[in-house]
Parts: C-alpha cells; structure tokens; sequence
C-alpha cells in the first residue's frame, strides 16, 4: 500500500490527526530502564504500544537513535510497528538534502534498512537531490517548507519576483517534483499564518506533517483552521516531547496515553 494510501486509511480508522514524535533522549528516560542495554527500544515500544489508538502513525527522529548508537533499536522499533501497526505509517524524520549519488544512498536507507513509509527532506539541493526518493514510487517524500523554529524566517522568507522562498517550494513540491504522488510538505504550527497560504497554494491533495504543537506552543485550534483539509484532514499534526515525558499519575505510559487521547479530542475538537 502507498504512503497516501496508508495515510488516508489512517486519518480515518484511528480518527486522529496526531503523529507521534519518537525522540528518545537517554537522560530523560524512565529510571526503570535505566541501564538496559536496549533501553531506547523499550521505551520507545512502550510508547508506541501505549499511543497507537489515538494516532494517524509515528515520526522516528532519526539523530536520537544515531547519537546514541542505537541504530539497530531503531531497526527493531520499526520492525516491530511495521509487525504490530500495518496500518500506522512510519514517518523518519530525516530532514536528509544531498546531492543525487549520496541522496541515493539515503533513500536506500531510510526506506530499505528501516522500512519507513516516507521520509523527511530538504529541497535546498533542488529537484536532482529530492529524485532519488522518489524512484520508491509507493513512499512518502516530505520536503521541508516553512519548518516551526524561528531561525527559519532567516532563509524561508526571502522573496523572489514577490514571492517568499517557502511559497515558491510549496509550488514545486506540488506542481512539479509530486511525480509519484506521494509528496507533502512540512509547515510548522508555530506560524499559523503560513500554514493557510501554504494549504491555499498546494489545495486539498498534498498531506501536510505540521510539528510545533506542545512543547513548543503552536496553538490546535489555529492550526486546525489553517491546515485542514475540506475533509477535514490533510495534515500529520506531530507531538514529542509533550508525550514521551509527560507525568501524571500511574505509570509513565499511562501519562504518555492520557496526553495523547487529550491531543487526539482536541483536534478533532477543532477540524
């Protein structure tokens, strides 16, 4: 099955816009594990199994697993989504940009090691960097555009000919690199204003991964009116850290599941 196909068949059977952020940072672990040699795994298993109800799917962060040197978790953990949750897509947060020879052999990582169903990437090398990921025709290619830091207005916000920089790849990714069809665009919540010209400009087709939301303050309600859909979908609305280390009362996973379902009811509360 295609990643837009997977998508679409999990927007509606998990009736949820959330994705969640897999960020593992060793620190912040549970102290139950830790000491475990495959700690990372483990926490972030518990975390999908506790989770999975409430989501559209799950965002390894892939620079948590490498600085850790715990590459091969992350090929246990996707192997075990892919196992347990078919139905949820697999999301590596990448953010890879190369030239097309290396790009290759990003592509044939992210999607033949790990077995993700799309991946994040940067458009900065043009059109020849972001090909290589499309020759996997059933994956996602999801291309930065106007990403929720706020460094990134230093270089997003350039204009050519009127025009700013993020809204001219917003163009490209829709009207010209979507070959396959299975291209998106990532558009941070923290700029709500963006994130309706960006939904404007590609229309209702392109998928849109919005980080920002929780620890970093984008507001649900004005994403959800800026980035949905007419069917009221349309986007991958990513929450991490707010998830994975949050606290309440019980075991840490049901803190974890608590917040989720509450992230879940609030955007639907919305879209």
């Amino acid at each position: 099955m295609s990643f837009i196909k997977k998508l679409d068949a999990a927007w509606a059977s998990s009736n949820s816009l959330l994705m969640v952020g897999l960020d593992p940072d060793l620190p912040r672990l549970p102290q139950e594990l830790s000491g475990k040699p495959d700690a990372i795994f483990q926490f972030c298993k518990q975390i999908v199994d506790a989770t999975a109800p409430y989501v559209c799917g799950f965002k390894p962060q892939i620079a948590y697993f490498a600085a850790a040197r715990a590459e091969g978790q992350l090929e246990d953990l996707c192997a075990y989504m892919r196992e347990k949750y078919p139905h949820l897509p697999i999301m590596m947060d990448a953010k890879r940009g190369d030239i097309g020879a290396t790009a290759t052999q990003y592509a044939k990582e992210v999607f033949g090691r790990y077995g993700a169903d799309a991946v994040t990437v940067s458009p900065y090398l043009g059109g020849d960097s972001v090909q290589p990921y499309l020759e996997w025709e059933d994956r996602g290619v999801i291309v930065l555009c106007r990403t929720s830091n706020p460094g990134g207005s230093d270089l997003q916000f350039l204009e050519t000919d009127g025009i700013p920089l993020y809204l001219r790849v917003a163009d490209l990714v829709a009207n010209k690199w979507n070959s396959t069809g299975q291209c998106g665009l990532v558009v941070g919540a923290t700029f709500p204003n963006e994130l309706a010209s960006v939904r404007r400009a590609v229309g209702d087709s392109v998928p849109l991964l919005v980080p920002g939301i929780g620890a970093q303050g984008g507001d649900i309600a004005a994403t959800c009116a800026a980035g949905c859909n007419a069917n009221g979908t349309g986007m991958m609305i990513n929450s991490s850290r707010a998830i994975l280390y949050a606290t309440g009362p019980g075991h840490w996973t049901e803190a974890a599941a608590a917040v989720a379902k509450q992230t879940r009811d609030d955007i639907n509360a919305h879209r």
